[in-house]
C-alpha cells in the first residue's frame, strides 16, 4: 500500500496568498499572518533549544528563519555531533520535542524543521544525488527503482528531485523501514 500522495501534500507549503477569508481579510493579510505565527514558532523553538543547550552545557547558534510554510530552527557552532546522532537519530528526536515545546505553547501542530551542525543540509545534498542517479537509471531502463529505507525528511527529498523530473514516486513499506520506489511517468 502507498501513501506518497498523503506524505506529499503534508509538506507542500500552503498558498495563503491564494486565499482571502470571510472577514475581508486579503491574501497578503493572511500571508503576513502565516508568517507572523511561523516566526512566533521559531521564537518558541529557539528558547527551548537555548534552555536544552544550557542545561547540557553545550555551546552553539541559533539561527532561525522562515522556509515555505515551516519554521526552521539551525543550531550551529561548537562540537554538536552529540545532538546529531548516529544517522541523526538524536536530531529527529531533538526535532520532534521541540515541535511539542511549540505545540504545548500554541496549541497548533508545527511542522517546524531543525537541523543541527549543517547535517540535514549535508544529508540533503547527498539526497537529491541519489534521487538524481535513480531517475536516470528509471529513465534509461523503463523499470522501477527501489531506494533503502530512510526518514519521512529524506523521503520528502527524494520525491521533490522525482516529481521535478517528471517521474512518479511512492513511499512503501512500514515504519522505520519505509522506502521509495521511482517508477516512470504513466
Amino acid at each position: 500500500m502507498t501513501d506518497q500522495t498523503t506524505e506529499q501534500t503534508a509538506e507542500q507549503p500552503v498558498d495563503t496568498a491564494a486565499t482571502q477569508d470571510t472577514s475581508g481579510a486579503t491574501g497578503s493579510d493572511l500571508a503576513a499572518e502565516r508568517i507572523k505565527q511561523l516566526e512566533n514558532e521559531g521564537d518558541i523553538a529557539a528558547d527551548y533549544l537555548e534552555e536544552l543547550l544550557d542545561i547540557a552545557d553545550l555551546d552553539g547558534d541559533l539561527d532561525m528563519d522562515v522556509e515555505g510554510d515551516r519554521a526552521s530552527v539551525s543550531i550551529v557552532g561548537g562540537d554538536l555531533d552529540k545532538l546529531v546522532g548516529r544517522h541523526g537519530e538524536v536530531l529527529d528526536a531533538l526535532q520532534e520535542l521541540t515541535r511539542l515545546a511549540v505545540l504545548r505553547e500554541t496549541g497548533e501542530r508545527s511542522r517546524l524543521m531543525l537541523d543541527i551542525g549543517g547535517h540535514r543540509a549535508r544529508r540533503r545534498t547527498v539526497l537529491e544525488g541519489l534521487a538524481t542517479d535513480a531517475v536516470e537509471k528509471v529513465k534509461k531502463t523503463g523499470e522501477p527503482v527501489s531506494l533503502q529505507p530512510m526518514t519521512p525528511f529524506e523521503r520528502k527529498v527524494v520525491h521533490d528531485v522525482v516529481a521535478g523530473a517528471g517521474l512518479v514516486s511512492d513511499s512503501e513499506g512500514t515504519e522505520p523501514k519505509r522506502y521509495v520506489v521511482v517508477r516512470p511517468a504513466s
